[in-house]
């Protein structure tokens, strides 16, 4: 009978990745480090990943999709989901009183809604498609596509629901498109869209 090592071998980037992005993901929920919760993101999901790429892990950050990537493919697939999301977001804001409620109030904040939104998303799409998307799929291969958006879902709980609902394939969705273009950047642009756009609807920019 063979024998069980009394602790399996790790890979010791795999569980760096995991632990930090857990602890970063339950900090960010529980505390308030800065003025402003977005500050808090970009320190929390961008800084802090990107502190351990250079100088735990000694890597290039463009290795965790931090850089261009193909963007021509990004480009097209930004466009692409502009195009595809506006109309069912609209359908959506008007028939949902939750989403509308829960995102309404952002668009009477002190800060101006585009540098706002950038600020919440550019951080939190990086630990999600660019970190823990790369850093996993150097040993999980594709997976890494799902891997990454269970905690992207995880952390939607306590959002309208109908939101929460999508993310399991919404962040799938967006992990793709980072794969495809090596590059967390277009996740971004397209999440940063969405984002923006929900709260003006929600707020009644529109009418």
């Amino acid at each position: 009978m063979r024998k069980t090592a009394l602790f399996p071998h790790f890979d010791w980037k795999i569980v760096t990745i995991t632990v930090i992005s857990t602890l970063l993901l339950m900090v960010d929920y529980y505390h308030r480090l800065t003025p402003l919760k977005a500050y808090d993101r970009i320190l929390l999901y961008l800084v802090v990943p990107l502190l351990v790429i250079l100088f735990v892990f000694r890597e290039s950050p463009a290795e965790y999709g931090f850089r261009l990537g193909d963007w021509k493919i990004g480009l097209a697939l930004t466009l692409g989901a502009v195009g595809i999301l506006t109309p069912i977001l609209w359908l959506l804001l008007h028939g949902d009183t939750s989403m509308r409620s829960y995102y309404s109030p952002l668009l009477d904040g002190s800060m101006p809604l585009p540098l706002y939104t950038f600020l919440e998303l550019f951080g939190w799409e990086f630990i999600f498609r660019g970190w823990l998307l790369f850093g996993y799929e150097r040993k999980f291969g594709p997976e890494a596509l799902w891997l990454q958006a269970v905690p992207f879902a995880l952390a939607h709980i306590s959002k309208p629901e109908i939101e929460t609902l999508s993310t399991i394939l919404g962040g799938f969705a967006f992990g793709w498109v980072a794969w495809k273009t090596r590059s967390f950047l277009y996740p971004f642009l397209i999440h940063w869209y969405i984002f923006t756009l929900v709260v003006l609807l929600a707020g009644g920019f529109f009418g």
